[in-house]
């Protein structure tokens, strides 16, 4: 019976020592960081985005395959549960979907805590695109590009979003080719009459991305190029497939606006 109490109070203690232990891992520390990433999986509608060999279909039931695909993001946030927002405005991310490493985008050094809700803008903002070269490198670096040029040498501005392919309806070229092409950019300059391209995605996360010490939390986002031609308003390739103009490209950035979703959060212990 002795044996059985004493053997009855070990267990109990040992619990309290493995709660305490556990209280003591959970708990959040202000002045610990860790990194959180953004996952971009680029689809069309439900299917797989595959470039050159994949055939889709748009909202108004026209044919089109892609070879490009590529955008900048920037100014990426973070919310957290209490309500601050912690900013990352110096990250610049070139994701092209013929370049599997540039899928992911990560940000170091994110305080620890709970965070509901992404932000991030689909372009290069002013004061970056007219900074001094020495200040733009990385994908920012204007001749880095090779033959996915996002440069607009002409017009000294990136091109936010570049979006080709092919597609039965478009009228044949010199070339005898059915080529589209949608070329966004315009970060508005200095007056209110110029035209501003730039546009902020802010969007609730499905579950909390808990950033600690042992959590880097990853946020994989689907990314669908259908609603391209469908977002906000419809467009459609046979009137228009080649946009190059700051001012024609505003309903396509209207539109590839509401691409970006949260499918799920990973918050997986290191």
């Amino acid at each position: 019976m002795k044996t059985n109490k004493i053997f009855t109070l070990l267990t109990c203690f040992a619990l309290v020592i493995t709660s305490i232990s556990c209280k003591k891992n959970d708990e959040v520390k202000p002045d610990e960081k860790n990194n959180i990433t953004l996952e971009f999986d680029n689809q069309v509608g439900s299917d797989e985005m595959t470039l050159g060999t994949g055939s889709y279909k748009n909202s108004s039931g026209e044919d089109f395959t892609i070879t490009t695909f590529n955008y900048f993001i920037s100014n990426v946030s973070f919310k957290k549960s209490d309500g601050t927002v912690v900013k990352f405005p110096n990250d610049y991310f070139l994701i092209k979907q013929s370049d599997s490493e540039s899928f992911e985008a990560t940000l170091k050094d994110l305080p620890v805590g709970d965070y509901t809700e992404v932000s991030f803008t689909v372009g290069v903002d002013s004061a970056r695109s007219v900074s001094e070269l020495s200040q733009r490198t990385g994908v920012l670096d204007p001749a880095s590009y090779g033959t996915d040029n996002m440069y607009w040498a002409w017009n000294s501005g990136y091109i936010f979003f570049k979006f080709e392919g092919t597609s039965s309806v478009v009228p044949s070229d010199a070339a005898g080719k059915r080529v589209f092409q949608y070329h966004v950019g315009g970060f508005g300059g200095m007056t209110t009459k110029t035209i501003n391209n730039l546009r902020t995605v802010t969007l609730p996360l499905p579950t909390s991305a808990t950033v600690r010490s042992n959590i880097a939390p990853e946020i994989h986002l689907f990314v669908d190029a259908a609603k391209v031609f469908n977002g906000t308003s419809t467009l459609n390739l046979a009137t228009t497939f080649m946009v190059h103009s700051i001012g024609a490209a505003v309903p396509i950035a209207d539109n590839y606006k509401t691409m970006f979703s949260v499918n799920h959060v990973h918050n997986d212990v290191q």
